[in-house]
């Protein structure tokens, strides 16, 4: 999600995809909320290539490097300089190599419960990168069974159903099931050891936002990766997990808000 600025002058973008199942979808969960921010940003939705409603072609290339090459052309695209850039999940590696490895500048980043240094991965992705053919030939319903509990582990206070459905329907029927282990077996950590190593250098405002309850990156991830970033901030949001917009989204966006006219 982009937000464009009316008043304040300046742009801001949400990045939320990634190794693990996210999408456009996920900022529904804090719509309600979010018209406080609609009277200063325009806001735009996207999904990176293999997530969402984009395209999930065999053939498509889905990994870090890929996705920040795509990044970088969208922010050219709209003719956003320098814009603020809030990052979920895998958005957290793509935007942060956007701008160490490709040179787009930003005025500030906000990395809420990001893949982003080494190591990571659950017991289950790893399970599936050793069997990305064979998972994509489970019948429809137990792959649906499978991302649904999946995906259901991300949240501390558990989804509804209707917002689990949501989160799950990309990734269904053929298309979406051989898109949702294509895009786990094409996962390259080289690419976060690259960012880690680049990490000393960011000279823009960074704040680290995390779930306290985030089982699925753990919080001492957050702690190391803050003291990686020169100046770095970290904030806590209580009784959140990793999917911190359906756990907590009035202080999800409280944080979002203080942060961008704090810029």
């Amino acid at each position: 999600m982009v937000w464009k600025a009316d008043r304040l002058g300046a742009h801001r973008c949400w990045s939320s995809r990634g190794v693990l199942p996210w999408h456009a979808v996920l900022i529904a969960a804090v719509a309600a909320v979010r018209q406080g921010l609609s009277r200063d940003f325009t806001v735009h939705l996207w999904d990176m290539p293999g997530y969402g409603r984009s395209s999930k072609l065999e053939g498509h290339p889905v990994d870090f490097g890929s996705q920040a090459d795509a990044f970088a052309a969208l922010l050219a695209h709209w003719g956003l300089d320098r814009p603020h850039v809030i990052a979920h999940d895998f958005g957290g590696a793509v935007s942060l190599r956007t701008h160490l490895s490709l040179g787009v500048d930003y005025a500030s980043l906000m990395l809420v419960d990001v893949v982003a240094i080494p190591p990571s991965g659950s017991p289950f992705f790893r399970f599936v990168q050793d069997h990305p053919d064979v998972l994509g030939q489970l019948p429809g319903y137990i792959h649906t069974a499978i991302v649904r509990a999946y995906i259901q582990g991300a949240s501390h206070r558990r989804l509804r159903d209707e917002d689990l459905d949501a989160l799950v329907q990309p990734w269904t029927g053929e298309g979406g099931q051989l898109a949702f282990y294509r895009q786990i077996a094409d996962y390259d950590e080289r690419f976060l050891e690259e960012n880690e190593q680049q990490l000393g250098r960011i000279d823009i405002p960074v704040r680290i936002l995390w779930g306290a309850r985030d089982t699925w990156i753990p919080l001492d991830v957050a702690r190391r990766l803050q003291s990686l970033i020169p100046a770095a901030e970290l904030s806590l949001i209580d009784d959140a997990g990793h999917l911190v917009h359906h756990d907590a989204p009035v202080p999800l966006m409280d944080e979002i808000r203080s942060w961008l006219t704090s810029r």
